[in-house]
């Protein structure tokens, strides 16, 4: 297994000039495909890990919530009218 260091950006004020540096260690096997998909879109390795972490990122937050809806679908009462009742005692 090798070390390889990862340049990321950090997302500072929505700024991405500002870098950080992370080191992970990869297997060869990853690191020489890493290396076969870099090569063949022309990119640098560590452009292809931004773009890896981003999607990882994005997808995971998609199912953030996902667990909650259709939680009243067998509840008798409507939601407004819940809502509307437990408004009514503050």
């Amino acid at each position: 297994m090798k070390t390889l260091a990862v340049w990321y950006i950090v997302h500072i004020a929505q700024s991405e000039t500002d870098v950080g540096r992370i080191l992970i260690d990869l297997p060869d096997t990853q690191i020489e495909e890493l290396a076969a998909i870099a090569e063949a879109e022309h990119r640098s390795r560590a452009a292809v890990i931004r773009d890896a972490v981003k999607t990882y990122i994005s997808q995971r937050n998609l199912g953030l919530g996902a667990d909650v809806f259709g939680l009243w679908k067998d509840k008798k009462i409507d939601g407004v009218e819940y809502q509307l009742e437990r408004r009514s005692e503050w």
